[in-house]
């Protein structure tokens, strides 16, 4: 008996000390996270963010720099602060980034379709009096940058896709009802909780996670990307007529991106009319390391801009 008795205190001592590891780790972890996040509402101060009202709500977005107008279709987890990954193209255009639907001030309406997200991008330029940009859809964006071409190609002077969600060869017989991060995560301390996972799931540094916070002020719009966006282009294939796209396209795509299908992409190039594929054997989904793409991303905006202006 006192052997037994011994073993189920052995037993016990071992799960109390597991549990007080657990806590103590989670409320360290907890404590970096807060202090991640109060960092992070510092860093979005700086960004100089407008705010507009259009008919679909408020929209929030940033407008810096000059020359040739670069819009920017931002992915999951984005914002309008994604005009960091622009940082070195910032003295040599104009680059807009406007928080989608959901994301970093912006509003989420009753109508949250590409189409509407669409119509309001045409709201916004319209009020800023810019005519035609050069559209740049990044990640999960793609499927908006897409829409827009496809609907309003008087108002695109090219059409750049950044390792981006990719059409269909063909309506699928099937597809996901919820594409992209589980709602339980859609929060500032389960993803940060996730980031040391970020490398082997996503192929992305673990610090990435500092340019994601503040999750809570973009989790309606992740969550509407997972329900609406991301499943669009096989839910309303019809919808994507992409042999129809009347301006020209710049596909960039690394092989080792773990986060866009590369084999999807690279089977519906051939629906594009007028592209140029662009592949990279590394980079991930942030195409790190390519330097021959800032070349390739600049010839692409003065050939189309110099044809708009003959």
């Amino acid at each position: 008996m006192k052997q037994i008795r011994g073993k189920k205190m052995i037993a016990l001592a071992t799960v109390f000390i597991i549990l007080a590891i657990i806590l103590l780790y989670l409320s360290v972890e907890l404590i970096l996270c807060n202090n991640a996040v109060k960092q992070a509402y510092k860093r979005l101060e700086a960004y100089n963010a407008q705010s507009i009202e259009l008919s679909s709500g408020k929209m929030t977005y940033v407008d810096s720099g000059n020359g040739e107008v670069l819009f920017v279709v931002h992915g999951i987890c984005g914002g309008y602060d994604t005009i960091d990954m622009l940082k070195d193209k910032q003295n040599d255009y104009r680059i807009i980034v406007p928080s989608r639907f959901g994301y970093l001030g912006s509003n989420l309406p009753s109508d949250t379709s590409p189409s509407n997200q669409v119509s309001a991008f045409i709201e916004l330029l319209d009020k800023l009096n810019i005519d035609k940009v050069f559209l740049f859809g990044t990640s999960a964006g793609g499927t908006i940058a897409i829409k827009f071409a496809l609907e309003h190609p008087e108002r695109v002077k090219g059409l750049i896709l950044y390792s981006t969600a990719a059409p269909f060869v063909e309506k699928p017989s099937s597809y996901p009802k919820y594409a992209g991060v589980p709602k339980f995560l859609t929060n500032d301390f389960g993803l940060w909780l996730c980031r040391h996972f970020f490398k082997p799931m996503m192929g992305m540094d673990t610090q990435m996670i500092h340019s994601m916070l503040p999750i809570k002020e973009r989790r309606a719009g992740m969550i509407n990307d997972a329900a609406v966006n991301n499943i669009d282009m096989a839910k309303n294939f019809d919808d994507y007529p992409i042999e129809t796209l009347k301006v020209k396209t710049l596909i960039a795509q690394a092989k080792d991106d773990k986060m866009a299908d590369y084999n999807q992409i690279a089977n519906s190039v051939s629906r594009f009319p007028n592209c140029k594929f662009l592949v990279f054997e590394t980079g991930g989904h942030l195409l790190e390391n390519n330097p021959e793409l800032n070349v390739a991303f600049a010839d692409f905006i003065v050939e189309n801009s110099y044809k708009e202006n003959l």
